[in-house]
This record gives structure tokens, sequence and C-alpha cells, in this order.
């Protein structure tokens, strides 16, 4: 059963009268085993299907959860139930150090039970007259303390090509290339720095030895693990650019000889060069994978180690003393998963939703006012990260008022829940809540203060001209009971004006709420010193913006495609 090879395939033939013996069942069962193993692997692959996810339960002991895998044969590995294991007492665990990464492997096993008499046995050898009735088709866990060659894992090489620029017992420098560019396109190589967390502050710093490739930035790579990292892999990404003529090899490598690899002060040699290949092909990269894919012979499929493994697990591991504890776990280290057709449907659609919904953006406003006489500003930002359009407009103060020495704006007092307050005579909850200190713009002198409690809609375009949809003056309590009632009740303006500074300062007196929100405020301010100068100011202002607000339109009915 651990043969690579399942084929020819044979079965079984009956007739009335034929002698069954030994060989016949087993052939039997060989059969349908061989046929589903086989299509296990070219059609599923090997990996963990379901479960088996490990959890550190003390500092040197891990638990297996309960799942399914296929290994590399095609064999199913079922866990029927959690099992708790301590690192010291696994095979393969002979770490003398306690400071390094070991994994944790689980592998198809079959166990022989239920011992039975066999009464042709004692016919033949009087010792022996005992065999059992079941084989249990069962696995085993155990632990490999060094990392496995990129090449021997599932697929390894179907997209990308991994080199090993350096290992040891502590670090391990990879190098990933994609396998198939097209001529001119940019790509990316991948620098995969793994380590164990007390080997030390790891940096690495080469000369990039490339043809028929270019590197955007430089050839000079630097790589440095930061100062506060606890992580015990890193990956940094190279941008490069492929040669523009077709059906050439590019090569991407290390020049040993500027190679500077450090662990803190200690520096590491690089004894052998590595040297990974992309192929500059002119057809499409994604048929000629498919194509490489389908066209491989039958044998190359069903390759396989002759003790094929699932890389569980990496358990990182501290040394405290004389002994050891168990830092951190990462799941399947290496991507080892099988995934069903229907998962894969789902997260095909996923994508398609994902695609159609790619040229929506939301959209988001802000206003600043400017010193008087200062023209408006506007600018339009999109972000195609988070599909966000965003519009900041800047108004001269003065500019949306139709009053000369008058300017106008709006500010927003957060309110925060309150219980545990005074309570008035009437029985109800009260507490005040201040602004900040607000500079009107008309300069150090007495102003006049109106203000007015403000609704806004939401919309974006109100909000960007500070124009609600109602905007109470006076006693807003007026309209309690009335389908004009404002949606915060009873709320009390007051202001504090400090001529001297040119500011003011706006409070606000408000019920029990137990919901956080924001009031808004209207103010108006009013120097008769200003009149005649802020006047001038204003007319130029109010052009300016209406020239902004348009352009503000062109840019939102341009949707995506405003940057």
């Amino acid at each position: 059963m651990k043969k690579t090879r399942y084929y020819p395939f044979e079965r079984n033939r009956y007739f009335y009268g034929k002698l069954l013996t030994v060989r016949d069942f087993e052939s039997e069962q060989k059969y349908f085993n061989d046929k589903r193993r086989m299509m296990n692997r070219l059609l599923h692959g090997s990996g963990v299907l379901t479960g088996l996810q490990v959890v550190a339960v003390d500092e040197k002991s891990v638990s297996v959860e309960m799942g399914a895998a296929i290994d590399a044969l095609g064999r199913e590995i079922v866990v029927p139930s959690p099992m708790t294991l301590k690192l010291a007492m696994m095979d393969g665990f002979s770490n003398n150090q306690y400071a390094k990464n070991v994994y944790l492997c689980i592998a198809y096993d079959e166990k022989e039970k239920e011992p039975v008499h066999a009464v042709a046995n004692s016919s033949i050898r009087s010792d022996e007259i005992n065999d059992y009735n079941r084989v249990l088709e069962s696995y085993r866990l155990f632990i490999r303390e060094d990392a496995p060659d990129p090449a021997s894992l599932p697929l390894a090489n179907l997209s990308d090509q991994t080199v090993v620029l350096y290992q040891d017992s502590g670090v391990r420098v990879l190098q990933t290339t994609p396998r198939y560019v097209n001529p001119g396109q940019l790509f990316e190589m991948k620098l995969r720095f793994e380590k164990t967390l007390k080997a030390g502050r790891l940096s690495f710093q080469y000369e990039l030895a490339a043809e028929r490739v270019e590197a955007i930035e430089g050839t000079t790579i630097v790589f440095q693990e930061p100062q506060d990292g606890q992580e015990s892999e890193y990956e940094m990404k190279v941008l490069l650019r492929a040669d523009s003529t077709a059906s050439v090899k590019g090569t991407i490598g290390v020049q040993v000889s500027t190679a500077v690899l450090k662990l803190d002060d200690r520096q590491l040699e690089l004894q052998t060069q590595a040297v990974g290949e992309v192929q500059i092909i002119g057809e499409s990269v994604r048929e000629r994978l498919m194509s490489d894919f389908v066209k491989q012979s039958l044998e190359t499929s069903l390759e396989a180690p002759s003790e094929p493994c699932i890389y569980l697990a990496k358990i990182c591991l501290v040394q405290v003393g004389p002994t050891y504890v168990i830092e951190s776990v990462e799941q399947v280290p290496f991507g080892e998963y099988v995934y069903n057709s229907s998962v894969m449907y789902r997260l095909g659609k996923a994508n398609e939703y994902r695609e159609e919904t790619s040229g929506q953006f939301v959209t988001k406003s802000k206003v600043k006012t400017l010193a008087p006489g200062q023209p408006p500003e506007f600018k339009v930002n999109f972000n195609k990260a988070i599909s966000e359009l965003s519009f900041d407009l800047s108004i001269p103060a003065g500019g949306g008022s139709g009053i000369a020495g008058m300017l106008s704006g709006v500010v927003d007092i957060p309110i925060e829940p309150f219980t545990k307050i005074a309570v008035s005579p009437f029985g109800r909850a009260t507490k005040s809540f201040f602004s900040g200190e607000i500079a009107h713009g008309l300069g150090e002198g007495n102003v006049l203060i109106i203000t007015s409690l403000e609704e806004s809609s939401g919309e974006a375009f109100s909000e960007m001209l500070s124009s609600g949809d109602r905007v109470y003056g006076g006693a807003s309590d007026v309209f309690k009971g009335s389908e004009f009632e404002p949606d915060a009740s009873e709320v009390k303006i007051g202001t504090i004006a400090y001529p001297q500074k040119g500011t003011f300062r706006i409070g606000v007196k408000v019920q029990q709420t137990s919901e956080p929100g924001n009031v808004r405020v209207r103010w108006w301010a009013y120097s008769a010193e200003m009149a005649s100068t802020a006047q001038s100011g204003a007319s130029g202002g109010v052009d300016s913006l209406d020239e902004a607000l348009s352009a503000m339109r062109e840019a939102a009915s341009a949707g995506s495609g405003a940057e």
C-alpha cells in the first residue's frame, strides 16, 4: 500500500466453483483502495480537509483537534477525537537547544487489532496460533526539527520557484519568483525570512545579481528586522521588471561577495549561490501554467515521497533556563490545504461580487474656513484601496455671507451619555457641554454673536454648504409636541466672547441621554467696524465658491475615475 504506482488496475473475476484464498480477498480490497486513492491525488491533491487545528494547552504540550486530511499518496487520515500530547514525549523531539522552531507532522498509519486464534496457522507453526482480525486505518503524530525543502511541497513549482539563499538551525532565507512573466511586465520577488524567536535581530543586505531583469528601486536589497519585532517570519517584496524580449530566460540571485547577513553583531556566511529563473514568454501566463499542468505525465502527477506527511503546525520554542516553553503556534505553515468544489464555487462567486462592486465608492466631505479675502480651495481625492472619494472644500470667512462684516459657521459639540448628575426641581436631569475656543475671523474687538440650533439632513452637499434642513432660532421648545419639534428637544445655547483674542465659546445644556451624539450649532458674528472691508471680500468669495461647487459636482458624476 505504500507504493506510489497504483496502475495497471486488476480486479477479481468470479465464477462458480472458484476457490477463494487470502490473495483473492486482499486483491479485492487493493483494487478499490488504489483506484480511490489515485482519484484523491489527481482530483483533490493533498493537505488538510477540515479541522486538525493545533493549540498550545500549556507551556510544553499541544492539542490536535479532530479533523481529516489526504496525504500525498491519496490516503485518508481521520483524527476522530482531540489529542493532547507533550512535545518531549513525541517521536522525533530531540531538541537539546530548546530555542528553535519545530514542526508537528501527521502521517497515515495502519495498526493491526483484534487478535484471534488462527486455526490454519496451528497446523503449520505450533508457536504462532494467533493473528489479527482487523486493520485500523489510523495516523501518527511526530516532530520534525528541520523545515522541509520548498521543492518537496505539493505543487510547489507549479506557478512559482522558491530557492534557499541561506539555511541553518536558526535562520532560513527563501527567495520566491514567478515561473513565467510577459515582456516588460512588473512583478514581485518575495524574500521570506524564517528565524527562531531568540536567534537575534536579523539584517540582510546584498547586491542583486540579475539577467534580463531590472530592479525598479535599485539593485541594493536591504532588510532590517524591526526593533520591536517578535515574529518568527518576515516577508519582503522587491519590485522587478522583465526584459522586453520574449522567449528568453531571466535569472535572479545574490552576488555572494556583497551579501551581509547578520544576527545582531554575528555575521553569517552564504556558502552557495542559489539562482532563481524566470521565463519571459509572449503568450498568456495563465494559459501557459494551465498547459503545463494538464500536459505533465501521469508519473509526474503521482510522484510522491516514500513516507509522506502533512505539516500541521510550526511551534516556536523559547529556552528558559535548562528547559523550554512554547512561545507560539502557527497553523499549517506551508499552506497544505485541500479545498472542495463547493468552497471553490463560493469563492468564485465572492470574487465575481467584488468585481461587480469594485466601481462603487463611498463619498466623504470636509469643509474648512479660510481667512477673509483668501481664494477658495477645492480638492478631490480617490483612495482606490478603500474605494473612498473625498472632497475637501476651503471657503473664505465671509464668503458665504451676504452681509458686510458678518461671518457665519457651524460647530458640532459632542454630547456624552450621563446619568449621575443633579436633577432639577421638575425631575429632569440636565448637563452642559462646551465647545473649544472658536476664532470668528473678525479680529479683536467687540462682536455680536448670534446662535441657533441646526439639524442637518446628512447629505454631502448640504454639509459642505453648512446648510441644514432646519435652523431653530430662539427657544426651540416652542415647537414641542408639533410636527416641527426638533430631534434634540429643549436645548439651551449660550455664548462667551473674548474680545482681546477675537474668539468665542459656545455652550449647550441638554436633557439626560443614554446615547452619544453631537449638537450642531450655527453661529453668526457681526462687527460694524469690519463691515466695509469684509463686504468686498464676500462678493469675490461667492463667485469662487460657485465655481468650486460646480467642479465638485463634475467630479462626483465622474465616479471612480476621480483621483
